[in-house]
């Protein structure tokens, strides 16, 4: 039932589970248990990347629709140990480095348990006026998990290659705002489970198609793999994206806004979308009454990029749910927005203005 304490709680599932780009497979076995559980789809399995691909048969219509919603979440991996259990880290996919320090993360170990803990660097108290004034760079960090020395953290399953990532647990707002970690790109994620429900008993003219993929944040890796194995007609990839509707950020720079429904992408860093696909997208909203906005170009890149190159060409564009401060344990948005986004792309589907 398409309600925003439903969608909530499914936000809160999806974001809560690890799965940073190249380790996701805790969060592509809940989606494939979800969709096989309900009885979702016509086919679904996980393919040799760690893609969760679906497939939903249409009737008479002569489309193929791939919806894609990448799986991954942004992190770190462990890449030093020292004597007194103290890590070094490298990145995985693009954080912002101003907001590591003193944050709260967790670790999974090699047999799942999860360790807590948080990142540091050289006390404030013994750094020079001129070491306060400078980012601190990922180098000159580390991450304390209470562990004494280099045999313990061994001893608990952390090495080095370990993953985690930066921690804040899932919380409600006013206003149906919510606040977590991982809502790019669980949200559309969310949504697009949200989609196969409400159309779960409902007679489609065409084949629906769709990609959870793998490794997003760390090059795309996952998508055109599985675009091409579901060989899809026209496709919409899922994203979050930034809502910058925040102080002292102008109108005119602002890709989308909160409250204001999906974000449709005109143009992004890595595609000119389909004006055919958007035009289905928006006929349909506005026949329904769908709110909706369009991204401002040229912000951002994303799976629809590299679907559209494969095989012969698919016409592809972006549906985003707007979300403020993406890239970070802390992300903000508004459960409405998700509801809006879920509304559109069943327009879309149906496809009542006969696109």
């Amino acid at each position: 039932m398409l309600n925003l304490e439903n969608i909530k709680n499914l936000q809160k599932e999806l974001s809560s589970l690890l799965g940073v780009s190249g380790y996701e497979d805790e969060v592509s076995n809940f989606i494939l248990k979800m969709i096989e559980e309900k009885n979702l789809a016509d086919k679904v399995w996980k393919d040799k990347l760690g893609n969760i691909l679906v497939i939903k048969e249409g009737k008479v219509g002569k489309e193929r629709i791939l919806f894609d919603a990448h799986i991954d979440e942004i992190g770190f991996m462990v890449s030093h140990i020292d004597k007194k259990g103290f890590l070094r880290f490298v990145p995985v996919g693009g954080w912002d480095t101003r907001i590591l320090l003193g944050q709260a993360i967790i670790i999974k170990s090699e047999s799942g348990k999860i360790y807590h803990g948080l990142i540091g660097s050289k006390p404030p108290h013994l750094t020079s006026i001129n070491e306060r004034k400078k980012v601190v760079d990922i180098p000159d960090m580390y991450i304390d998990i209470g562990m004494t020395s280099l045999e313990a953290v061994e001893k608990a399953g952390i090495h080095i290659g370990t993953i985690g990532t930066l921690y804040v647990p899932f919380q409600e707002l006013p206003n149906n705002f919510i606040r977590g970690k991982a809502f790019d790109d669980r949200t559309g994620c969310n949504v697009l489970l949200h989609l196969l429900m409400e159309v779960k008993d409902v007679e489609i003219q065409d084949t629906l198609l769709f990609n959870f993929a793998v490794q997003e944040e760390f090059g795309r890796i996952g998508t055109g793999p599985g675009a091409y194995t579901l060989n899809p007609s026209m496709a919409i990839a899922v994203e979050n994206t930034t809502a910058a509707d925040v102080p002292g950020i102008k109108s005119s720079e602002n890709p989308a806004i909160l409250r204001d429904g999906p974000a449709i992408t005109i143009a992004d860093k890595s595609i000119i979308s389909s004006k055919y696909v958007n035009k289905r997208l928006t006929e349909n909203a506005n026949k329904e009454g769908i709110k909706y906005q369009f991204k401002r170009p040229m912000y951002g890149l994303t799976d629809a990029g590299i679907i559209q190159e494969s095989r012969e060409g698919i016409p592809s564009t972006v549906v985003s749910v707007p979300c403020r401060y993406i890239h970070s344990p802390t992300s903000l948005l508004n459960l409405e927005d998700i509801q809006n986004t879920i509304k559109l792309l069943i327009a879309f589907v149906k496809n009542s203005a006969n696109i």
